[in-house]
């Protein structure tokens, strides 16, 4: 069926034997309901398809019956995906961006949690406002994707499922998005005072790595303080900050805490603009 989505979340690309190079997409549809649109190889995709953030696009999607979050849809086809409007950041309070943002902000990851894990609801998308940030950190992992995923991407049998109208030499000559060499983490409490560590997966923070990387000329430590710098010092401390958190599919039920973080809404905050 056709929706009206309001792009809010594009996480970081990943690989799969299945899909090839695909991007999470989430955002939020016209009567306020957070949707999950998997996969969109973003990349592939025509230059007037490439929708950005607060976007609203109109996209023909079906329900994902091979995920059990309600949340869940895949496209049914990516020649259809059109770019209809968007919501400018009105000076950077985003005021029209937060009427359809911020309609229902979880203050209590408990709460979150246990909505998650109650199979009647399986909430796995949320807007989430942090009470107290307290630190950013990075932590070094494998900078390669797995050989055999990577192996199976160059397959042109891999390739044909998803990209049946696009010219076979474009698919043998695309390379994938190089992986980033590090995890970034938030540390924060929420209103009842729960420490947490949640990683975030947001496109933004690896093109912001890679991006510093180059003006710290490969120096990787430096690199990551830059990333740092811009998350907790900026961001977090100077910004109106809330976190768009989704589950993974695989933990979903398995992990004590099976969100992590997808994106980010970053206005400035109202009082500075003397609205209250």
């Amino acid at each position: 069926m056709k929706m009206k989505v309001l792009i809010t979340v594009k996480a970081y690309p990943a690989i799969s034997t299945k899909y090839g190079e695909t991007v999470c997409t989430a955002g939020i549809t016209e009567d306020g309901k957070w949707i999950r649109i998997y996969p969109i190889p973003f990349r592939k995709l025509d230059y007037n398809k490439q929708f950005k953030k607060y976007d609203w696009v109109e996209i023909d999607l079906i329900r994902n019956a091979k995920d059990f979050r309600p949340e869940s849809y895949r496209p049914k086809s990516f020649n259809d995906i059109k770019t209809i409007g968007h919501i400018e950041s009105d000076g950077n309070i985003w005021y029209k961006r937060r009427k359809v943002v911020l309609k229902k902000v979880y203050t209590n990851l408990n709460d979150l949690i246990l909505e998650a894990k109650d199979k009647k609801i399986c909430t796995s998308l949320a807007t989430f406002k942090p009470a107290e940030i307290i630190n950013f950190i990075w932590e070094p992992v494998s900078n390669e994707w797995n050989p055999r995923t990577l192996k199976m991407i160059e397959s042109k049998n891999a390739q044909a499922n998803l990209f049946e109208t696009i010219d076979e030499d474009d698919i043998e000559n695309f390379e994938v998005v190089n992986k980033v060499p590090y995890k970034f983490s938030f540390i924060f409490m929420d209103m009842k005072g729960k420490q947490s560590k949640m990683m975030i997966e947001d496109w933004e923070t690896g093109m912001l790595y890679w991006n510093s990387l180059i003006r710290q000329n490969g120096d990787e430590q430096k690199a990551c303080e830059d990333v740092k710098k811009k998350y907790f010092d900026d961001f977090a401390k100077t910004k109106d900050y809330y976190f768009f958190l989704g589950t993974t599919k695989r933990y979903h039920f398995e992990a004590p805490n099976p969100f992590v973080i997808i994106g980010d809404f970053r206005p400035k905050p109202i009082f500075d603009e003397g609205m209250f």
